[in-house]
């Protein structure tokens, strides 16, 4: 069995230009990698009105149970400004210790040790008790309508048993070992539209002012106090994140406001309770101020929590003989693909360091991929032994 050394790998995949949610190929070039290596492949494109087609990749070795899966994404934010990159970002290159290129850190590297981890255990380990699969999508960075919520959808079709998953996300804020995730708080994005009556300045009388109501809405929200935390979560937090009111004059009282909201909540909540919540607040507000409103929403994902198990104890403990240090079990943050496949499988999410994610001169320590392989490949060995 020829082993995959994870830093070649990790440049070959970061040489794609994998914008989301471009395939450039890339799907194609890690299957014949996987087959290489005794994988069953499908590459599964999905299409869905309004959103550009994506292609993802399911893999798995074996038939036997259990299934560890492992899960990522090789599609990549846009560059920004190339000049102010010191490479290409889509041609890696090495400097002071660093692999620099977009992709490096979220996540191609982390893929890239999965698969050499891979590589050498089945160089050590001819046969073994059970499956292993990759989830890879090329949707996570995008809408994540056509990625792994469908592949999700498609396995659950299949009746395709998933043991347990591990999502290579970067999940270390500072140093490779400081945490692992276990859970994310869901995310809910409303915009909301307040119509009144549009009129001369000079006669208000004539006329209802949408920001009166705006106004006060995005006032009351702000300070709703929806909960104090719970022990895995951070307090549900609401930001407005835009107020639009697109007047072209200063005598004219506008027809319209517009706002844009984000709630990261925990499993306190959920996104239908959320909505019933605030809606209440837009009625009563409209209502005084006799004026209309529309809200569209938009749920990202819901809070989930993964409650450690045998699994996620002998996956902190090898990070910990590795890395040196005890990582802490996490919910914080953003989400992850992760809140699609709980709905088949238990899991948790355990990468490289995110501090030059979506960055320029995107970056990974050599030191860390290595050890990250060496994580995995262990991971592999004490799940199987």
């Amino acid at each position: 069995m020829q082993k995959i050394n994870e830093l070649q790998l990790a440049k070959e995949l970061i040489r794609f230009p994998t914008v989301t949610p471009i395939d450039a190929g890339v799907m194609k070039f890690l299957e014949k990698k996987l087959k290489k290596l005794g994988f069953k492949t499908k590459i599964l494109e999905f299409k869905e009105k309004g959103f550009k087609p994506v292609k993802n990749l399911y893999a798995r070795l074996g038939n036997k149970s259990p299934n560890f899966c492992y899960a990522g994404h090789l599609d990549v934010v846009p560059s920004g400004n190339i000049k102010k990159w010191t490479i290409n970002p889509f041609k890696p290159s090495i400097k002071k210790g660093h692999l620099i290129g977009r992709g490096a850190n979220d996540m191609k590297s982390s893929i890239a040790s999965f698969v050499s981890a891979v590589s050498i255990f089945l160089s050590q380990n001819k046969r073994f008790d059970g499956s292993i699969s990759l989830l890879i999508t090329g949707d996570e960075e995008g809408d994540a309508v056509n990625g792994t919520k469908k592949v999700v959808e498609y396995l659950k079709r299949k009746k395709e048993k998933i043991n347990f998953c591990l999502v290579g996300e970067p999940t270390n804020p500072n140093r490779l070992g400081e945490m692992i995730k276990i859970g994310r708080r869901g995310s809910l994005t409303g915009k909301l539209i307040i119509n009144g009556a549009q009129g001369h300045v000079a006669y208000p009388q004539r006329a209802n002012n949408p920001s009166t109501a705006i106004v006060k809405i995005l006032n009351e929200l702000k300070n709703i106090k929806f909960d104090k935390g719970t022990k895995d979560f951070q307090p549900t937090n609401l930001e407005v994140t835009k107020i639009n009111i697109n007047n072209t004059a200063d005598n004219i009282i506008p027809g319209s406001a517009e706002a844009t909201f984000n709630i990261r909540f925990n499993n306190k909540h959920s996104s239908i309770s959320l909505k019933r919540r605030l809606n209440k607040v837009f009625k009563k507000i409209c209502k005084k101020n006799k004026s209309k409103f529309r809200i569209d929403y938009r749920v990202s994902g819901e809070a989930f929590l993964t409650k450690p198990n045998e699994t996620t104890f002998m996956i902190q403990n090898i990070i910990k003989k590795i890395t040196k240090i005890k990582p802490k079990l996490s919910t914080t943050g953003g989400t992850s693909d992760l809140r699609f496949i709980k709905s088949i499988s238990p899991g948790l999410e355990f990468g490289l360091v995110g501090k030059t994610m979506h960055k320029v001169d995107e970056a990974v320590s050599l030191k860390d991929l290595k050890n990250l392989t060496k994580i995995y490949q262990n991971i592999l060995q004490s799940y199987f032994k």
